[in-house]
């Protein structure tokens, strides 16, 4: 399916069909839409009667088969923590602990995909293989695609999608066609946003960063209330009770405290810069200033550094309650020692 705001995206990656890279990235902020973008764009490459635009036509054979998942000439790579089959932690039969859906691409995902892409095509046509995100690939699998994207198999198009551009090795970027998917207007993503029923969506909209999908996720998510209390324990500032906080939190995902985490922080910076401009809390514009007027830039800078170091582990955390706790008393410390934070 193809979004509103993906018409203009859709037209450039149409105008790429005669002259079809072997792989393409398609890279930009998360939750504007990639994935689904990647995936009916493959749809419409593999289709036996596209239509003028070149989207699928939803009712040949080849359309009939990509709906159904079994295309034989279609392979999707990615997490099985994405798999829409996927399942979480739990009890199997007989009581046994069930494991964890993966977060990662695994190793023997990319030889599967060798083996698969290393024999002819079953209709004659066009083979396409989407791998999303591709930087969830660890270095073992990257290393082995891009061997194959070094000597790419015929009639072969590999569609790979990312939201982290700089967490993907240059080797195979200087093998792939970029293609950066343009984020939407505020009005697009709001006049949609209200359609799907979100309520305040102009509110969600600015938390997620101007990412509808995002947004979307959010105002669905059961995990919301226990963020907006997040928030409000953050607007304390030196009074923030950072274990208390980590206790009450440690059932969230890290991934999600630490997003949450590093918006708060980048308007903080917004405001002790000088620029005024509160882009992802404007509710709690309040707050914001107190904070920002107990701390300086400095602080937050490096801050916000040690921040981007705990989110590249934050799927894998050894003790989530224990890296909450780290880093909530992190936040704490910016306000110490300042006579507006005593």
């Amino acid at each position: 399916m193809l979004y509103p705001w993906q018409r203009e995206d859709w037209q450039r990656l149409a105008a790429l069909r005669p002259r079809l890279p072997h792989a393409m990235l398609l890279h930009g902020q998360q939750g504007i839409g990639k994935r689904d973008l990647a995936l009916h764009f493959a749809q419409g490459l593999l289709c036996e009667s596209p239509l003028a635009d070149g989207q699928p036509c939803n009712t040949c054979g080849a359309c009939h088969w990509f709906s159904q998942g079994n295309h034989p000439d279609f392979t999707v790579v990615r997490p099985e923590a994405l798999d829409a089959s996927g399942e979480a932690d739990g009890e199997a039969e007989g009581g046994a602990k069930k494991k964890a859906p993966s977060k990662i691409i695994r190793m023997e995902q990319v030889r599967a995909l060798i083996e698969a892409v290393g024999v002819g095509t079953h209709r004659a046509g066009l083979r396409v293989v989407v791998v999303y995100p591709l930087d969830a690939l660890q270095t073992e699998g990257a290393n082995a695609l891009l061997k194959t994207l070094e000597e790419p198999p015929p009639s072969t198009v590999f569609l790979l999608v990312t939201d982290r551009l700089d967490r993907v090795l240059p080797t195979i970027l200087s093998r792939c066609r970029q293609f950066s998917v343009e984020r939407p207007t505020a009005g697009a993503a709001l006049d949609w946003l209200r359609s799907q029923g979100v309520a305040d969506a102009e509110a969600q909209l600015a938390l997620a960063g101007g990412s509808p999908l995002t947004a979307l996720h959010a105002a669905e998510a059961e995990e919301q209330p226990m963020q907006r209390w997040l928030v409000s324990q953050l607007g304390t500032g030196a009074a923030f009770d950072a274990l208390a906080a980590a206790e009450q939190l440690q059932k969230l995902p890290v991934p999600a405290v630490l997003g949450t985490l590093q918006r708060w922080t980048y308007d903080l910076l917004a405001l002790c810069v000088g620029t005024g401009a509160v882009r992802y809390f404007p509710k709690e514009q309040a707050a914001l200033a107190r904070c920002a007027g107990a701390t300086d830039a400095h602080r937050l800078q490096a801050f916000g550094g040690r921040l981007v170091g705990h989110r590249r582990n934050e799927n894998h955390p050894l003790a989530a309650r224990l890296v909450m706790e780290s880093v909530f008393l992190d936040y704490r410390h910016l306000f110490q020692g300042s006579a507006a934070g005593r």
